[in-house]
């Protein structure tokens, strides 16, 4: 494995996890964390799925009801957040469902502003169980100052020479100070200390660990988003997408009862 500290923690989720989900802001890691142990999982014969932010969203913005919102400023739309959120609850208990043993599901929630942070507050039946049993993991990279500095002039790197195209995509170091700051409330500088208590309350209702990582790997050449094993991702068609756009449109029936459910993404009870 290129990341050593995550190695013993890496081959007991390759054997015994049913989901992993990598939590925390963009640039600490977690797009390398899913790229390494889904390339370990495979090697140890199992099958590979992937639920990411940013592969499932753009469905949801691409169908007629998500139209209606678009990003504003390069931001998802408050609507559209809460959409997803709601199709992955419900599609990670299918998914379970309809997959044997062999399979297992990694995925990336970010929490921060509403993204996917219905993975982690308890819930109805249905994919509760699942979410809250020992078989689902929460892994919250801490990247040390140091690293946390290395990974966003990286970033800034990346985005004018990409290896892959989905680096096109990722937020420049600028948004990821902003995040920062947001999840901080104040404008002190990235603090590890207080980017893990942040997210292990979030996590308060699941299997959660933290991951402090330190070691600045020779990835010059490789992209985090080059997996070079077979994969399936779980992404909505576009009825599951519209569907669960029509029922964030029947619950939050104005902008300022969207914004309200946004702006609640630290409570880990909703």
């Amino acid at each position: 494995m290129l990341i050593e500290e995550a190695a013993p923690l890496f081959a007991a989720l390759a054997r015994d996890a049913r989901l992993v989900f990598f939590a925390g802001l963009p640039g600490t890691g977690k797009s390398l964390l899913i790229r390494e142990l889904a390339h370990l999982a495979h090697a140890r014969g199992r099958a590979i799925h992937l639920l990411q932010w940013d592969v499932a969203r753009p469905v949801f913005e691409a169908g007629e009801a998500g139209r209606r919102y678009p990003q504003e400023a390069g931001v998802t739309h408050g609507v559209i957040r809460l959409a997803v959120g709601l199709w992955a609850r419900a599609a990670v208990g299918r998914w379970h469902a309809e997959h044997g043993p062999e399979a297992l599901l990694i995925g990336e929630t970010p929490f921060i502003g509403n993204r996917l942070i219905e993975l982690a507050r308890p819930g109805d039946a249905g994919a509760e169980a699942l979410l809250a049993g020992p078989a689902t993991r929460f892994v919250i990279p801490v990247p040390s100052r140091a690293l946390r500095a290395h990974l966003e002039a990286e970033r800034e790197r990346r985005a004018r020479q990409p290896l892959h195209p989905r680096e096109r995509e990722d937020a420049p170091p600028a948004v990821l100070r902003a995040l920062w700051r947001e999840v901080a409330a104040d404008e002190r500088p990235y603090d590890p200390a207080v980017y893990r208590q942040a997210y292990e309350r979030l996590l308060t209702h699941r299997h959660a660990l933290a991951l402090p990582l330190d070691t600045v790997l020779p990835v010059g050449a490789v992209s985090a988003y080059d997996i070079r094993v077979a994969t399936v991702d779980l992404v909505p068609n576009a009825g599951e997408a519209g569907r669960a756009i029509g029922e964030v449109e029947a619950s939050h029936s104005t902008p300022a009862h969207v914004q309200r459910a946004i702006d609640g993404w630290r409570r880990p009870s909703g």
